[in-house]
């Protein structure tokens, strides 16, 4: 499943490719929301703001479309009104002159006032936008030692959206190895040294992520291996998907665990569960 970086990156695609330009069409297949098809039909898309996993386009008229793609959903960009052959179910289009953007497979549509894109139920619910550049390292460290946090476990705390938006499976395993924290153990059981480190890497790791297309590992590192022929999944990451294999920093071999069916990864010796 994508996560932040991988979601603003969908979005900066569409924003390429449609914004900044009257719509010739706009579709729903809900019912519900055809209504809206002619009245932002001719408008144009001024931005699309992500939060999270969710999506918001963002028209002229001062109507917005939230999205969420959940498990399933596909956005795709083509030339104008020409469709892939896919099995998906096409549930949201927008089509400009030379581009059309598609999303597939979706459920979860509306179509909301900007202004009250802030009060929406999912929305509203978020931590800190890992990618937001008005967040600040301090802020996170406050934040993960509040009372609401501070007892749980890593493991969990960093895949609910309302503790910090946009973490998923990798990015989780890659900010705790950076962060130097054992994935079973808790902010409590940290100084506040350690959970400062914690607060820069929330921040600094998924923003070279997006920076850098998906690659959390030391860029060096990254790039030397990427000379030397290796695949790609052998350097993007610290440890995510690289069980069994030596740390880059001490050689172990890196330990792969789940939690609520979730895999983790991490290296025993750099991420020590004794304390």
């Amino acid at each position: 499943m994508p996560e932040g970086p991988e979601i603003r990156k969908a979005a900066d695609k569409l924003e390429k490719a449609i914004a900044h330009q009257p719509t010739t069409e706009v579709f729903f297949a809900f019912e519900h929301l055809q209504p809206y098809q002619d009245q932002l039909t001719g408008q144009a898309v001024t931005q699309i703001s992500t939060y999270g996993k969710a999506l918001v386009t963002h028209f002229e008229g001062g109507l917005c479309v939230y999205s969420h793609n959940q498990l399933y959903g596909k956005w795709m960009v083509r030339n104008a009104y020409n469709y892939p052959s896919t099995n998906r179910q096409l549930r949201f289009a927008i089509h400009t002159e030379r581009k059309s953007a598609l999303l597939y497979s979706a459920s979860d549509i509306e179509v909301l006032p900007a202004v009250a894109v802030l009060e929406h139920p999912f929305i509203q619910r978020l931590g800190p936008d890992i990618l937001d550049a008005t967040v600040t390292p301090a802020e996170i460290l406050e934040w993960v030692q509040s009372k609401v946090f501070y007892r749980r476990r890593f493991t969990t705390l960093l895949l609910d959206q309302s503790f910090l938006c946009g973490v998923g499976n990798y990015l989780r395993s890659e900010i705790l190895f950076v962060s130097r924290l054992h994935p079973t153990h808790r902010p409590t059981d940290y100084d506040r040294d350690q959970l400062a480190r914690f607060a820069d890497a929330a921040l600094a790791v998924p923003q070279q992520s997006y920076r850098h297309g998906g690659i959390t590992n030391d860029l060096a590192i990254a790039a030397d291996l990427k000379k030397r022929g290796m695949p790609r999944r052998h350097y993007r990451h610290w440890v995510f998907g690289r069980d069994g294999q030596g740390c880059f920093v001490c050689g172990t071999a890196i330990i792969k665990d789940r939690t609520g069916g979730r895999r983790y990864y991490y290296c025993p010796t750099c991420q020590p569960a004794e304390r």
